[in-house]
């Protein structure tokens, strides 16, 4: 490829990243032991709450009163097509039988965890969206329960995200954040059942609890910081491209923001505009974006479309964002995404809040061999099999062949036992 980067990103320090990974290492063992006691204190001394843990029906269904009524259509809006498009994700994957020979059939079946447990951020923003897109989609895959955790401010839960959760269907919701609020619903703490699996974005130490625990516990992803990539032709406005990279970089400074063009003219206008558009926000935004534009902003440009497409594909943006000409050739062409958005009408901010599908979405490259969050992280995709007398020569005579030419007799004579008479057979 022959990409001359017009803004380089020279990069965040480095990190403690093992410092991270053994905080959160010691919090797990503690709250693993101590139970409850420990998510108290963290909540204490991390969060500065010291009221209730598992918040009562009435406080979510009550917290609709205090919001504007435009918000709460807002959220209404919002809601409704996340839930469309997961009940559509989950009637694009069903169950099976097939008789791969006559009397040997198999099958798949789709059950959804038992139990289901959702971080919610908290912290800088009120992540209204991330309660939406989380619980809905548990929801729209027939999880049984769905619990749900956030970290409380000084006065609270921001009733938006409460409101939000009692939307979108959570039947209990814990006021704790961090590390603590990921053991509670791991652990069952608090009266609660175990959780088979976590889901939701969160800072380092959420991520890292995550990965800590994936095992007996199932995870959606590990999720760093979220990332942008546009990739825009002479037809795009350096406005709105500008505009659209800065709304990313808000997040932190600590989020890639990337522009890959084959239009010189554009890069430059991009580069000249987006620090203006930042000093235009109000703080702590502009401070993030300034951040992350200085440190992790990348402007490339590229000799054709293809290349663009090259670049794309090796980055594997978590968003990626296509403001060119020719959007069913991209669509086609793309192989390496979170979610994709195309033309210059479909800003990425949609997508992060009401448009429908999921935002929890890969990031870090995860996006070469995985997608975001969806009803599919929910269900168990499980499978069966039974073979009737007249599969059983064929299929014993095969098994038992492979068994013998890796070593394993015992598997071979397993196999072969069932073509022996035998006085007593269980009826089928």
């Amino acid at each position: 490829m022959t990409v001359t980067h017009l803004k380089t990103a020279p990069g965040l320090p480095p990190q403690a990243v093992a410092d991270t990974a053994d905080i959160v290492q010691i919090m797990l063992a503690r709250l693993r032991a101590e139970g409850e006691a420990a998510a108290l204190d963290y909540a204490a001394r991390l969060d500065g709450w010291e009221g209730e843990i598992v918040l009562p029906a009435a406080t979510l269904a009550e917290a609709q009163r205090t919001l504007p009524v435009t918000l709460v259509e807002d959220i209404a809006y919002a809601h409704a097509n996340i839930r469309a498009f997961a009940e559509a994700q989950r009637a694009s994957v069903q169950e099976f039988e097939i008789e791969l020979r006559p009397g040997l059939r198999a099958g798949q079946r789709l059950i959804p965890v038992d139990c289901a447990g959702c971080y919610v951020p908290g912290g800088r923003y009120a992540h209204i969206a991330s309660a939406l897109m989380t619980v809905t989609t548990a929801r729209a895959a027939g999880v049984g329960r769905v619990i749900a955790c956030t970290p409380p401010g000084k006065g609270g839960i921001s009733p938006a995200i409460l409101h939000a959760l009692h939307v979108a269907g959570a039947d209990e919701v814990l006021a704790l954040g961090g590390v603590q609020g990921i053991a509670a619903m791991a652990f069952g703490l608090f009266g609660l059942p175990q959780a088979d699996i976590l889901a939701g974005p969160g800072n380092q130490f959420v991520a890292e609890a995550k990965r800590q625990l994936f095992g007996p516990v199932g995870i959606d992803m590990v999720a760093g910081p979220t990332d942008v990539m546009i990739l825009a032709d002479a037809s795009a406005d350096p406005e709105l491209v500008a505009l659209d990279l800065l709304g990313q970089a808000e997040h932190g400074g600590n989020s890639p923001v990337w522009l890959a063009t084959d239009h010189r003219p554009l890069a430059e206008a991009v580069v000249a505009r987006l620090p203006q558009l930042a000093e235009t926000l109000p703080e702590p935004n502009r401070s993030a974006a300034r951040a992350a534009w200085a440190q992790l902003g990348e402007v490339m440009l590229c000799g054709s479309r293809e290349e663009m497409a090259e670049v794309a594909d090796l980055y594997a943006p978590e968003h990626l964002h296509v403001q060119a000409r020719d959007l069913p050739w991209w669509r086609a062409r793309l192989r390496a995404y979170g979610s994709l958005f195309l033309g210059a009408e479909t800003t990425v901010a949609f997508g992060d809040k009401a448009a429908g599908p999921n935002h929890v979405l890969p990031t870090g490259r995860a996006a070469r061999h995985t997608g975001g969050l969806s009803v599919h992280k929910f269900l168990k995709c499980v499978t069966w099999q039974e073979a009737a007398p007249e599969a059983l020569p064929d299929l014993a005579r095969a098994c038992a062949g492979i068994s013998r030419a890796e070593g394993m007799e015992g598997h071979a004579r397993s196999a072969e036992a069932r073509l022996a008479p035998r006085p007593f057979r269980a009826a089928g």
